[in-house]
Order: structure tokens, then sequence, then C-alpha cells
């Protein structure tokens, strides 16, 4: 495929089978190089990645999946997490991909974590954009995770807008087209559903009062199962998951490493984007 057909449209695929529709983009070839968005609303594969894909696809066979309730992808039953590793593998299983390298934003760097302790012969390389983290110094729930509560419970543009604010470091790239985009696609009732099933205020307070719990050790237990070399990537200026989450994971998973992005916020591949393309190709290439 030429470099310079990256759209949506000549990219976008389908995989239909028994397990529900999964909406993927491919572009490249080479090693398989998977990447998987966040959550929340208006979040889509493309939305998280698209920009990225012409760069990556010089290298890699790339895909960029939509997850279980996300874009074009069909939602499956289960809590989200779980389901959304089981559909990575059904989705690697019928691409005939033995093994992937994996790059995860968020919510997608969660899901790729937990397929990469309980599957680590299926992933090569690892990268997290925040998303695994486990607070120390910061309070829970953090501004980020609030805001999008907010917008799930009582969806609003306004709201919608406070939200994406908290996401970044530079407000300046939340474009007016960016905006609308968001709004159309965040109010698709599928994706709603979605959202509904992770951000809501009863769902943040049984996850503070598990981490304040006996058994908090749980939610970070499968961090050391990780085989595959790490890389941990996060925004110095995260209001999300602020940059103390990234301490746990950094030690406990066996061969990680960790790089702070200055001036930026939750998406590293958008706000750095060349900076992180460039750490991104480093690491996946390193001999």
């Amino acid at each position: 495929m030429r470099m310079s057909a990256m759209s949506f449209e000549e990219t976008s695929r389908i995989l239909d089978d028994a397990g529900g529709a999964l909406h993927y983009h491919e572009a490249g070839s080479g090693e398989t190089l998977l990447l998987l968005h966040g959550s929340g609303p208006g979040v889509t594969g493309w939305a998280n990645f698209g920009n990225n894909l012409p760069v990556f696809a010089k290298h890699f066979r790339t895909l960029i999946l939509d997850l279980p309730g996300y874009g074009k992808s069909a939602p499956v039953e289960g809590m989200p997490i779980p389901a959304a590793v089981d559909s990575v593998i059904r989705f690697m299983d019928r691409m005939g991909i033995e093994s992937a390298h994996i790059v995860g934003n968020s919510y997608g760097g969660i899901v790729g974590a937990q397929l990469a302790a309980a599957h680590p012969d299926r992933v090569k390389r690892f990268i997290t954009i925040g998303g695994i983290g486990v607070g120390i110094l910061s309070s829970f729930p953090g501004e980020g995770l609030t805001r999008l509560v907010d917008f799930v419970e009582q969806p609003s543009k306004e709201r919608l807008v406070a939200w994406l604010h908290s996401m970044v470091f530079d407000k300046a790239i939340l474009t007016e087209e960016l905006l609308e985009m968001r709004w159309k696609s965040s109010t698709d009732p599928v994706t709603m559903e979605t959202s509904k099933k992770m951000y809501t205020r009863q769902a943040l307070e049984a996850i503070a009062a598990f981490g304040r719990g006996p058994d908090a050790v749980q939610g970070f237990a499968y961090l050391p199962k990780i085989k595959a070399p790490t890389l941990i990537a996060w925004g110095r200026d995260d209001r999300v998951n602020p940059l103390d989450g990234a301490l746990v994971p950094m030690r406990l998973i066996p061969n990680a490493e960790l790089h702070v992005f200055p001036n930026c916020g939750h998406w590293a591949m958008i706000e750095r984007k060349a900076e992180f393309e460039n750490l991104a190709l480093a690491f996946l290439t390193r001999d």
C-alpha cells in the first residue's frame, strides 16, 4: 500500500465471526504491530493512532484494532477488560498472528498488559502509554476520570469538552473538528453502554475502596508475569493517570524501562507524536 494512502476508508477492514464483528485498520508489512486504543466517549482505534499509522507501517504490518463496543466493533458480554483480552486473542488467532508487538494507550495498555501476563508467548515487545499505573502518592480518582464520569452519567457537549481538556497538556490540539467528531461518536448508544460498564461513580468508589483494602496487592499481582521487554511511556502532566502511577509497574515488570514526556498529558502518541514514534521504533527494532 502506498504511504500516501493512509485514509480511514482505504485501511478499514472487518473481521466477522461468531464472536462478533471486530473492526480494524491495516497497512504495511513485516512483523506484526498491534495498536490498542484507550477508552471513553468517542474513542476509536483511528482516533488514537490514525496519524501514527503511516510511520509505523513503513516498518511493520500495522494493525489498529477497535476493541469491543468501540468504533465499528460489536460489543461482547462480560466485564470489559477480560472480554477485550479474549477478543484480541480471537483476533490474532483468526488473522494467523502467532505473536506481535503491542502498543496500548490507557485502557489499551491495561488490555495489552493483561494479555502479555496471561499469554506471554503471544507478545514480543510491549509499550504502554499510561494505563497500567498504580497510584502511590496521588489521590484516586484523578481529574480526568472524574470528568469522564461526569460526562457518562449526564452527557453534554460542555462536559465532553471539560473531559477532553483534562486529557491534554496543550488544549490547542483540541480543534473544533476533533470536538465535533468526538461528540458525534460519543453519543452512539453502543459506545455509551460500553462506557457505562466502567465509568460510573459507584465503579470508581469500588476501585478506591479495593485499593485501600487488604487485597489491594491483587490489583497489580499480574505485573511480574509480563515477560516481554516493556516500555512504559508517560506524560509528565497526565491528569488522568498521574506520573507516580508509573513507579510500581516500572519496578515489578521484570524487563521494563520508563520514558517521561514533558509538557504532555494522557495522549503521548498525539501530543508528542514525532518523539513518541522515534522512541517506539527504537525500542521495537532494538537488537
